[in-house]
């Protein structure tokens, strides 16, 4: 008889651990939700992959539209300086064309009345200030001017078009403290020397 209580107590000790071990793997199981989130994780705004498509087709229809897009306002009296002096010197190379293109078919049909046989109070000159082959070299001056001109203009707005696209790349990239590479300069006690390189962080 005292076997068998001896037996029945040790099987109700040993149920009792048992129970309380398990309430004890249920807590665990059982945490709280703050405690699961993990405080490391930074929560990001979703990409747009299509932000750097509309940044491009804002410049496209008006210059500097991509740059506002993207905030950064900053760049739109660049973008305006740079495309209006394109814009100033192709004028200006075109209406210097004209003058001696003007003055160049009128020299062929035989008049001497173009703008360079009259002096600067209007006085007529009975020798031409510019000649007729000066004419010429001038007219093939101010085009290949104005052909420049044209292609520096085109160039800006398309650099302008690019610029938007890539800004609109950088502002979406994911630029986190645990990746970086950064210059360090270190002094050599042994031989009075600096030593110059890159580190590269990467945190797990």
């Amino acid at each position: 008889m005292p076997n068998k209580l001896l037996i029945a107590s040790f099987f109700v000790l040993l149920f009792c651990f048992s129970v309380s071990g398990q309430k004890k793997k249920d807590k665990k199981q059982e945490l709280p939700e703050e405690v699961i989130v993990d405080s490391i994780i930074e929560i990001r705004d979703p990409i747009n992959p299509l932000s750097p498509a509309k940044a491009a087709f804002f410049s496209a229809i008006l210059p500097g539209l991509g740059q506002a897009y993207n905030k950064k306002y900053w760049k739109i009296p660049i973008v305006y300086a740079a495309i209006g002096t394109g814009v100033y010197f192709y004028i200006n190379n075109n209406n210097e064309y004209n003058r001696y293109r003007d003055a160049y078919k009128s020299r062929l049909a035989g008049f001497e009345t173009d703008e360079f046989y009259f002096s600067a109070d209007g006085t007529k000159l009975t020798s031409p200030r510019v000649t007729t082959d000066g004419l010429e070299r001038g007219q093939e001056f101010y085009r290949r001017n104005k052909e420049l001109s044209l292609l520096v203009t085109i160039g800006m707005y398309a650099l302008n078009i690019i610029d938007a696209n890539v800004d609109a790349h950088l502002l979406q990239y994911n630029v986190d403290e645990n990746l970086s590479l950064a210059p360090h300069y270190k002094f050599n006690e042994f031989d009075a020397t600096g030593n110059l390189g890159l580190t590269l962080n990467f945190k797990f």
